[in-house]
């Protein structure tokens, strides 16, 4: 019998799994267990290396080997304590998940004494493989020689997996040459950037500020399917997302899933991935049901950026490892069922300085008002001029099928700022003259805080619509995908930032050299911003196509697919944003450029043989069966003598069944030469674009049109793959 008919029964005889129970009836008394930092690391170090990490972490201080000696043997220590006896260096490569080489402690010393041991040499840095990943170019397979490097400013941590523990050290991954081959070097070196702009123009209205950290707060969203019905759906195995499958009749539709009571099992399930997040320092505040049927949302409280990207990337393998062990399955793609909606990772972010000022929230004063609009229109100006390089770092084969489905942000970008903060613009705009006088000092008087409390007291999502809005005190990027790592958009959008605070300073210098006050000076710049960037603020529904008319004569990009978007990555703009900023060097640029372009052609060639193999060897087996038992039917009624208008029904199903076989049959066969002919060409770029233009969106929803139809007409006990209705709806 077919897996499709079993699963619904192994559902209701699934066991209650029993999850580990804590010994403490809070979570404050088990979060971070699992996490060397905070007290933990004070007990394990001598004051001196206790200092010496700290400082590390704090100012960027580099950790002599002597000392990463002693801070080894603490760490050792503690994970012993804890039975755990393998260290690896944990690392993000630009695979787009995370990597791990696991080694003991255990060696033999020369004299053949058994020992355990961690020494500096082995938390600083390690030598993984390096052609193995992917490099763009930047390492040819013989150059296999790479680097993890131990990054003090994320905390090593213990990662349990069954009954075996690890200790694992987070790192950074470069090459040979000292290319960045990971998300996290690259990011690193964004917000060094980020701080070094912003202190010098907060210095403007504190000099006491030293040091900013942007901060991230993530939402993950994501569907729970039963296990059994996942393993019957080869396109869900291999591709996370299904390329078949009709609606049910209900659908989200009735929203009545959203916000709705969590289902009992995959509550177990929550709660236990929670646990364990929480033993590993993540600290998750928010679960719920989202608003398509089976998906769900988590958030965490909002951390420094380098440290919630580092969490966002482990808790996206812990929800996969606990779920297995409930019976069930985590699906991250952003669209894996059609006609409903897909999963994002809405990015908020925001920056902080070390006096305790979020930069994103206005004040009650002219002076914290004016350092708010300095910030706040230094972010609109970024996203304006630099709107394509922020598309490309969201450009993936799995956001293509979400961004502008009426469910996600446009493929537009666009600022979101609210009716208050509009109008707090346009009387900057309108009452700051091209001269500047004494008598314009009044407009600093303005009391921004009063202008807008219900936007500060409203719900923070504010415009669903919109890729990039402002919701209180932080600004959110809705247009990430589930699946990628936050570190991406993180690194373009910290630099992007950076980049237009440092020419902000050169811009408020150059006036205040020529005799201006330095509110006049401040406030002339932020009125040049606004007018130079205020076509890219758009208040209403980005996903109308009014919008897409007026976007065009504006002159906004929409570029909806990702190979044409990538391009943004390699232009000279980009190259002299990067190079400047000392992110990523022109090599670095064009090897990602290849990678990520490489990635949407394997992706789509994926779903390209899936699509194949499912037709072939599932649906249209069934199909033919049930034509047989139609056509057996006809003929029998037309031997028994019975007139043709009393099995004219059956005919014209025969005829419809008839139809869509051969049309899947043709398409799919003509989807493979198409995708032969993309497989012979040698550039990347031409070939990614191929593969979108000549197999996905020739092919794909032509084959899928055929399929689902064939899915409503032929006997469902013929059907052996799971139907939406089932995935969606069975728990």
């Amino acid at each position: 019998m077919s897996t499709r008919f079993t699963a619904p029964n192994n559902i209701s005889q699934t066991p209650e799994i029993k999850t580990e129970k804590n010994n403490h009836n809070r979570i404050t008394g088990f979060f971070g267990e699992n996490v060397f930092k905070g007290k933990t690391a004070r007990e394990f170090l001598s004051d001196e290396a206790f200092k010496s990490l700290m400082a590390s972490i704090k100012a960027g201080h580099k950790i002599d080997r002597s000392m990463a000696n002693q801070i080894a043997n603490g760490i050792r220590a503690w994970a012993e304590s804890k039975h755990v006896t393998h260290f690896t260096h944990w690392f993000q490569p630009l695979t787009g998940s995370t990597a791990e080489k696991h080694d003991s402690f255990f060696t033999i010393k020369s004299d053949g004494t058994a020992i355990e041991e961690f020494d500096g040499a082995a938390l600083i840095q390690q030598e993984p493989d390096a052609s193995s990943f992917p490099s763009g170019g930047l390492r040819a397979t013989f150059e296999a020689r790479g680097y993890t490097a131990w990054d003090p400013s994320s905390p090593a941590f213990i990662m349990e997996i069954g009954n075996g523990k690890t200790l694992c050290i987070p790192t950074i991954f470069i090459s040979y040459t000292g290319e960045s081959l990971d998300y996290k070097a690259p990011l690193l070196k964004a917000l060094e950037a980020l701080n070094n702009s912003a202190v010098e123009v907060c210095n403007y209205f504190d000099r006491n500020v030293t040091r900013v950290a942007a901060t991230l707060g993530w939402e993950q969203e994501y569907f729970v399917v039963d296990e059994g019905l996942f393993n019957a759906r080869p396109d869900l195995v291999l591709c996370g997302r299904t390329v078949f499958g009709h609606a049910p009749a209900k659908g989200q539709q009735l929203e009545d899933h959203y916000f709705g009571s969590i289902p009992e099992r995959v509550y177990a399930f929550m709660r236990d991935f929670e646990t364990e997040s929480y033993k590993l320092g993540i600290p998750l505040r928010t679960r719920h049901n989202e608003v398509a049927p089976a998906q769900f949302e988590c958030a965490p409280i909002f951390e420094e950026v380098s440290i919630a990207v580092d969490h966002n990337s482990l808790l996206m393998d812990v929800m996969d490892r606990v779920a297995r062990r409930h019976k069930l399955r985590v699906l991250l793609h952003e669209k894996p069922f059609a006609g409903i909606n897909g999963s994002g990772k809405h990015n908020n972010w925001s920056m902080a300085t070390d006096t305790g000022v979020n930069l994103l929230a206005p004040g009650k004063t002219p002076k914290t008002n004016l350092m708010f609009l300095t910030f706040f229109v230094n972010i609109i100006k970024a996203v304006h001029d630099y709107d394509d390089v922020l598309r490309a770092s969201i450009a993936s084969a799995n956001n293509d099928h979400r961004l502008g489905a009426n469910e996600a942000p446009p493929a537009i970008i666009s600022v979101f700022i609210g009716e208050y903060l509009t109008k707090v613009l346009h009387e900057i705009k309108e009452r700051v003259t091209d001269k500047m006088d004494e008598t314009d000092e009044s407009l600093l008087k303005i009391d921004i805080h009063r202008s807008i409390p219900e936007l500060l007291l409203d719900n923070t999502d504010r415009n669903r619509t919109s890729p990039f809005a402002f919701t209180g005190n932080k600004f959110e990027f809705r247009a990430v995908g589930s699946t990628a790592n936050c570190a991406n958009a993180m690194t373009v959008l910290n630099t992007i930032m950076a980049d237009t605070l440092k020419q902000f300073k050169k811009d408020v210098d150059a006036l205040i050299e020529k005799g201006e006050k330095k509110e006049i000076a401040i406030m002339h710049v932020i009125r040049e911003y606004i007018v130079a960037s205020e076509r890219i603020l758009f208040e209403g529904d980005g996903y109308s196509n009014a919008w897409e008319k007026e976007a065009e004569k504006r002159g906004l990009l929409n570029i909806k697919t990702t190979p044409l978007a990538l391009d943004a990555m390699i232009t000279k703009k980009a190259k002299h944003l990067f190079e400047s900023n000392k992110v990523y060097n022109h090599s670095e640029l064009e090897a990602r450029h290849e990678i990520e372009l490489e990635k949407y052609i394997k992706k789509v060639q994926i779903e390209s043989r899936i699509m194949g193999e499912i037709a072939s060897s599932h649906i249209l087996p069934a199909a033919i069966r049930y034509q047989n038992l139609i056509a057996t039917n006809i003929k029998g009624l037309k031997d028994a003598g019975l007139k043709e208008d009393t099995y004219s029904c059956q005919k014209q199903m025969l005829e419809k069944i008839s139809e869509h076989i051969s049309n899947v049959s043709v398409q799919v066969e003509t989807m493979i030469e198409a995708r032969k002919k993309a497989n012979a060409i040698d550039n990347t770029r031409k070939k990614a674009i191929a593969y979108q233009e000549k197999v996905k969106d020739a092919y794909f929803d032509k084959i899928r049109y055929h399929v689902d139809k064939l899915e409503l007409l032929v006997d469902d006990k013929e059907w052996n793959l799971p139907k939406y209705r089932e995935i969606l709806f069975l728990r």
